[in-house]
């Protein structure tokens, strides 16, 4: 009973990160501005990688593997918002302005 638990654990991090991966590649065709799109990507390769990840480890669990595969996890969860923090903050500091609507003034 145990596997089957664990089996449908898997999958459903599996599909879930793959939703997520799903929603961010709509994200960066389909918002208006950098910051938006830079916002889409950390979310869906985080959140998607992360749990994508996860599934891995839990399917090979009883192998080494497992602890090599949670590092990578830990990598992602790491780097991934960090990386688009600096991106967002380089491209505030080079001037680029957000997107608003027309006629919308800046605070």
């Amino acid at each position: 009973m145990t596997g089957m638990l664990l089996h449908a654990l898997t999958i459903a991090l599996a599909v879930t990160g793959a939703l997520f991966f799903l929603a961010g590649t709509l994200g960066l065709l389909r918002l208006p501005d950098f910051y938006s799109r830079v916002h889409a990507a950390t979310k869906c390769d985080t959140v998607g990688a992360g749990a994508i990840l996860l599934a891995l480890a839990i399917h090979v669990a009883p192998h080494p593997e497992a602890l090599k595969i949670l590092v990578l996890l830990l990598l992602v969860l790491l780097s991934s918002p960090t990386s688009g923090h600096a991106l967002a903050r380089a491209a505030h500091h080079t001037g680029l302005e957000p997107w608003r609507r027309p006629g919308e003034r800046a605070r």
